[in-house]
Parts: C-alpha cells; sequence; structure tokens
C-alpha cells in the first residue's frame, strides 16, 4: 500500500492503543496460571499482528484465549500431542515462547516470517542447551544453531545460567516467564549492564502480578518455582511507544492529547516526552534503553535546530529492518542532513523537504514518515505503510481524527 501523507496541523484526543509489550507478557502469564483471567484494555481495535502472532502460539500450547468486550479471557494451557507454533514476525513472541514452551512440552517446532529468522539467537539457544534442551535441524554454515524453522525436544530445566548483558533483553525475559513452571528454581547471571533493562521491569512487574516470586538482584535475577496464580482481572496499559508519534507532533506544537497513557508505567518509553525536550543544540541521547523510540526521534531532530547526536542503538540493525540504515537513508532521500554510525546516528535539524520514502517493512519506520510528513514542506509518499499493522492497525485512522491529511495511492 503506497500512502501519501501531507503537512496538516493536528489536534484534539486520541485514546492510546493497549500496549504490545505489555499484552504479550500478560496473555503469557494468563495462559500459564492456575485458573482463567480477563485480560482488559482501553480499545480492541489496536491489536496487531504480534499480538495475533503470540495469542496464536499459546493457543497452540492448548490455551483458550477469547476475544470478548474490553477483555480477552484466557484459559490456561494444556498442550497436547505434537506442538507447532508460528511467531509471524514477532521477536517478541519468538524469544518468550522458546523457553516457555521448552518447560510446559517435550518437543515443539516453531518458526517465524520476514527478518525473524535472521535475528539473533545464540544466547538463548545455549541456556536451552545447558538446561536440558536440543534444537534439532539443518545448522548453516557459519551458525552453531538451525535457522528458523527448527525443532526443541525437552523438557526445560531450572538451575542457574549465564548470559552477557549485551544480549537482547527478551532473551532474559524469555527465561524468567518459564521459570516458575520449573523443577527448580532459576538464577540468571548477567555479565555487565543488561541493555533494554527496564523491559525486564516489565516482566517482573506482570509476573508479580500473577502471583509469581521473582527478584532483581544485584548481577541478575532470581525466579522460584511454584507456577503463577491468576489475580482474575489484569488490566493493560496504553502504550507509550505507539503513542509517541503523537507526542512528538505536540512537542512540535500540535494540540495533541493522548489519554489512558500512565506516567508510572513500566513501560521504558514512557520517557519519550523528556526525550523530545532534549532533541537539538547538539546533544547527545543514549537510547539503548529505549530503542523503539529513536525512528520518531530522528524525525523529530531533523525539524529542530541544531545537530542531535544519538548513541547506543546498534541493536537497531536487528529490528524488522537494519532501523539506523533506514532511518539514514530515508531521512536523506526526504531532503534532511545524517550522517550513520556503527551504533548511532547524527541528525542535523533544518527541516524535511518531502518527497517518497520506503516504510522498509517496517511498522516503526511508517509512524516516524507519517510525522516527518506533518512538518514537511510537501507530501511524503510512504510505499509499503500496510507495514504499521504490525502493531497499530488503527494508526491511519486515528492520524485523520486528529486532522491528518492522508490518501491511499495504490
Amino acid at each position: 500500500m503506497i500512502v501519501r501523507v501531507s503537512p496538516c496541523l493536528l489536534s484534539g484526543t486520541v485514546q492510546a492503543i493497549p500496549s504490545k509489550s505489555d499484552a504479550h507478557r500478560a496473555l503469557i502469564a494468563a495462559a500459564l496460571s492456575d485458573a482463567p483471567t480477563r485480560v482488559t484494555y482501553s480499545r480492541g481495535d489496536a491489536f496487531g499482528a504480534d499480538v495475533r502472532a503470540t495469542i496464536g502460539c499459546l493457543s497452540a500450547l492448548g490455551a483458550s484465549i477469547l476475544q470478548e468486550e474490553g477483555a480477552f479471557l484466557v484459559r490456561p494451557c494444556s498442550p497436547l500431542g505434537a506442538v507447532a507454533l508460528d511467531c509471524g514476525e514477532s521477536g517478541s513472541t519468538l524469544r518468550f515462547l522458546l523457553p516457555v514452551a521448552a518447560a510446559l512440552t517435550d518437543g515443539y517446532t516453531i518458526t517465524g516470517h520476514g527478518r525473524l529468522p535472521e535475528r539473533p539467537l545464540e544466547g538463548l539457544l545455549d541456556a536451552l542447551a545447558a538446561h536440558g534442551c536440543t534444537v534439532h535441524g539443518e545448522v548453516p554454515e557459519g551458525r552453531r544453531y538451525p535457522k528458523l524453522p527448527f525443532m526443541v525436544s525437552g523438557p526445560l530445566k531450572g538451575g542457574e545460567t549465564a548470559l552477557p548483558g549485551n544480549v537482547s533483553s527478551q532473551f532474559v525475559s524469555g527465561l524468567l516467564l518459564s521459570a516458575p513452571l520449573l523443577d527448580t528454581d532459576t538464577r540468571i547471571h548477567i555479565d555487565g549492564e543488561l541493555q533494554s533493562a527496564g523491559y525486564v521491569d516489565m516482566t517482573l512487574r506482570t509476573m508479580r502480578a500473577f502471583g509469581a516470586a521473582v527478584e532483581a538482584l544485584p548481577d541478575g535475577y532470581l525466579a522460584r518455582a511454584g507456577g503463577y496464580h491468576t489475580p482474575g482481572a489484569y488490566r493493560l496499559d496504553g502504550d507509550w511507544s505507539n503513542a509517541a508519534v503523537f507526542l512528538a507532533a505536540r512537542s512540535m506544537g500540535h494540540a495533541v492529547r493522548v489519554s489512558d497513557l500512565d506516567a508510572s508505567s513500566a513501560q521504558p518509553d514512557r520517557c519519550c516526552e523528556a526525550l523530545f525536550g532534549r532533541i537539538g543544540g547538539g546533544n547527545h541521547i543514549d537510547v539503548s534503553g529505549c530503542p523503539d523510540l529513536l525512528p520518531v526521534l530522528a524525525v523529530r531532530a531533523a525539524m529542530a535546530k541544531g545537530e542531535t547526536h544519538f548513541d547506543g542503538a546498534a541493536r537497531l540493525r536487528l529490528k524488522e529492518s537494519d532501523r539506523l540504515s533506514a532511518i539514514a537513508e530515508g531521512l536523506t532521500a526526504l531532503g534532511s542532513f545524517v550522517s550513520e554510525r556503527p551504533d548511532g546516528l547524527t541528525v542535523y535539524g533544518g527541516g524535511i523537504d518531502g518527497g517518497e520514502v520506503p516504510s522498509y517493512g517496517d511498522h516503526r519506520m511508517v509512524m516516524a514518515w507519517t510525522l516527518a510528513a506533518i512538518g514537511a514542506r510537501r507530501p511524503v509518499v510512504i510505499d509499503g505503510a500496510e507495514a504499521v499493522e504490525k502493531s497499530y492497525p488503527s494508526f491511519f485512522e486515528d492520524f485523520e481524527r486528529l486532522g491528518g491529511r492522508c490518501d491511499v495511492v495504490a
């Protein structure tokens, strides 16, 4: 789908969609609990393909997840027979459910699509292999494990494991989510500072809400065996990550308000408004703790005065696209000046001209280019805009409700 977005002035209130990060964790914990749970949310029109992938995998593991008005009714997993998991293009689904499924079953197959088979898993698969699991499949030259699809046999066992701090925080979250199901306690040692540790904090909060005994330690985490216990109902947070594009517009002077956002949320991306205030003036912004914000931050920086240096972003090369290259190429195509580094970007302010840019198959790039258009000198044409459905299917409808101007070209 090719969408043309024209410069415009936004105003009004938009309701935040439910947090994708919170939904993954809550649905998994509910499906692992000892009794049914109602997972409630503010609006049901905005669950994207990633959350649907997690629901599909949990259903394959024997959970019943029925969507009602304002809630999912989740009945716990009860795996029967051969289990096949399709994670779509969702990295969270893959990395969370690799260990969870290994704790629930003696064996399963797992697959994914798009760039997902290329995204790194070695540290997580090392931990599974050290605790009773075997990965089966054809191993490509230069790799230690098969690429998706592959089979995992288990079951996973508890004990102590170690991970370097530069791995994905999703590896840690996946191991923690599986831990209450295991035969013994699980102790995870982190060597060095863990990147995106705020996302593990989200996992701890969700696990505790479902009665799991888990704690952060000076050098890692400890999770006790003992299972999950339903709280009866769990309310999903509003999504700070996807709200960031509208909050960025507000920082540019648009009269926009986003409702249903909790300032005390555990989501790391709640820092977005503070970061918008640091754009320009030669400032350095470390995005290692909130990498999903970089596309919107970079576009906002292109419309500011002075340069902005974004650091700690090397892991963004392993997302749905190589986001550092995508941002640099896209902003350059739109008439801005950007220099790309191995682990970051420098964006030189001065405005955005407009033009045509690809989505790179990345939902966050679609939203960033839409932000670029509202402050550009002429329209921005986004090729592949359907990628936004991965996390925010109703994005363009919400954009138009605020006065946004967009047309489907093809």
